[in-house]
């Protein structure tokens, strides 16, 4: 189960080197508690701790807003928000666990990136986050 740091650790980094203009990555529980986050050498975080934890609760409680919708618009790969200084992105990947990232705000082809780096990561090893 994900309780595996060698795994999370692992699966942190590897998603963190498929783009360089990923500039963070955190796997949080269903309550928004990290259990894992990253950022890339040389990125200056933009948010406190508490700050980012604060994000990811909201980020969370806007996802499950959507939930009641889900029978008739489909499933979630990700949720998008551009900002002036970063990019975020929250994907499902179960009930109880989200992963959760930032991009440069430059960078425009942030689809792309997600969905041909970052979900083929997810999804190889989505099992692990099943309960």
């Amino acid at each position: 189960m994900v309780s595996n740091s060698e795994f999370l650790n692992t699966f942190v980094k590897n998603l963190l080197n498929a783009d360089k203009s990923i500039r963070w990555i955190g796997i949080t529980d269903k309550n928004g508690v990290f259990i894992n986050e990253r950022y890339q050498d040389g990125v200056r975080p933009l948010l406190s701790k508490e700050e980012n934890q604060e994000s990811a609760v909201s980020a969370i409680n806007r996802h499950r807003t959507r939930l009641k919708f889900e029978p008739k618009i489909g499933k979630l790969t990700y949720a998008f928000g551009k900002y002036e200084n970063l990019s975020r992105s929250i994907i499902p990947l179960s009930e109880n666990y989200y992963l959760l990232l930032t991009i440069d705000s430059k960078e425009s082809n942030y689809d792309k990136i997600i969905m041909d780096k970052i979900i083929p990561i997810v999804e190889r090893e989505i099992e692990r986050f099943m309960v």
